[in-house]
């Protein structure tokens, strides 16, 4: 069993699994209350420098499944987050991220939020937790508890280098302007 983060917590991966290459970063949710339409939440990538995306092609989600150097893999689309365990996850090849990367940043925005009338607020049970593949093994999770009425895309958590070691940090921050807003936050063009 893994650290379980609070808010702004951090944990260094890299001490709780030496030699770490490959992670599975799984994000989960239920959707608690509904118009009676679905609820499609969607998990992405933003490879960053800074706090700027590395370019467009390094925003990997539903429509850019893979990072152009294959160092993150979206594993597909979810619908519906029915079912236990993970509705979406990213793998990421830690060994293959670019040098010059020093943050991955985990969004996840609910699709057609606004047509919908969805918010994150009608979510329940959402959490991130970051998996080593090489044995299965929990190294992170971060289970969001607050109350986001209006927000409609939120970032969940982010691995990041820092002196070397890869680590993961429970970030938990809404955008009530949804993935649209993030994405222009670091620097992806919209059109």
């Amino acid at each position: 069993m893994g650290v379980t983060l609070a808010k702004g917590g951090n944990v260094s991966l890299s001490k709780a699994a030496p030699n770490l290459t490959q992670v599975m970063v799984g994000l989960g949710w239920d959707a608690r209350s509904t118009t009676g339409a679905p609820f499609d939440l969607d998990a992405s990538a933003l490879l960053c420098q800074s706090g700027r995306v590395l370019g467009d092609e390094w925003f990997v989600f539903y429509n850019n499944l893979t990072s152009p150097d294959g160092s993150v893999e979206h594993t597909g689309d979810n619908l519906t987050g029915e079912g236990d365990g993970d509705d979406e996850s990213l793998l990421v090849d830690l060994s293959k991220v670019p040098a010059h990367c020093d943050k991955i940043v985990f969004p996840v925005s609910i699709h057609d939020a606004d047509n919908r009338g969805q918010a994150f607020g009608q979510v329940s049970n959402a959490f991130i937790r970051v998996v080593n593949q090489a044995d299965g093994q929990e190294l992170a999770r971060y289970d969001l508890s607050e109350d986001a009425s209006t927000e409609t895309a939120m970032i969940f958590g982010e691995l990041y280098r820092y002196n070397g070691e890869w680590k993961f940090r429970a970030v938990g921050q809404g955008y009530a302007s949804g993935l649209r807003g993030i994405a222009l936050d670091f620097g992806v063009n919209v059109s």
